[in-house]
């Protein structure tokens, strides 16, 4: 019984760690995808396999709004270079599909300007500030759910 108190204990503690309200974010931050009813705030990483599953997941659903910070991986060589030009183009979502669709993996030399490297400066300092340090890192309906499992993203978006 003690341990399983001290257990329920230790998952409160760690869900109340890291911030689960979208609503104290600054979206004008993140690249906004979609335009359902249901809100998915994401951390993701242009290079991470099981950011990419995800991202090829949620292309398929019409009832969500994405907002996404990059979060790039040290152990991913190319993810900042790759975050800073997606945050440097002018359709931002386009170029997010393509990163993350692979199809600009072989590409080299991605330009960004001064404004796409202070973004993504400012999304890593929003994924920091909010204990973000695990890709992908989604947050729907207060709910953090790390790394890709679409039983649990279905559960909370509600099918």
């Amino acid at each position: 019984m003690k341990k399983a108190i001290v257990l329920l204990l230790f998952v409160v503690v760690a869900a109340a760690y890291k911030t689960a309200d979208a609503n104290s974010l600054d979206l004008s931050k993140a690249i906004t995808i979609g335009n359902g009813p249901k809100t998915v705030v994401e951390y993701t990483d242009p290079d991470c396999p099981f950011c990419r599953k995800a991202s090829k997941y949620f292309e398929g659903r019409s009832d969500i709004t994405r907002h996404v910070f990059f979060y790039p991986l040290p152990s991913h060589h190319r993810s900042k270079e790759k975050a800073r030009y997606v945050l440097s183009q002018r359709d931002k979502a386009n170029a997010y599909h393509m990163i993350m669709s692979g199809s600009l993996d072989k590409k080299t030399g991605l330009k960004a300007t001064t404004a796409g490297i202070r973004l993504q400066e400012e999304q890593l300092e929003i994924a920091r500030k909010n204990k973000i340090d695990a890709t992908p890192t989604f947050v729907i309906n207060g709910r953090i759910i790390e790394g890709f499992d679409p039983v649990k993203i279905e559960d909370a978006l509600g099918r």
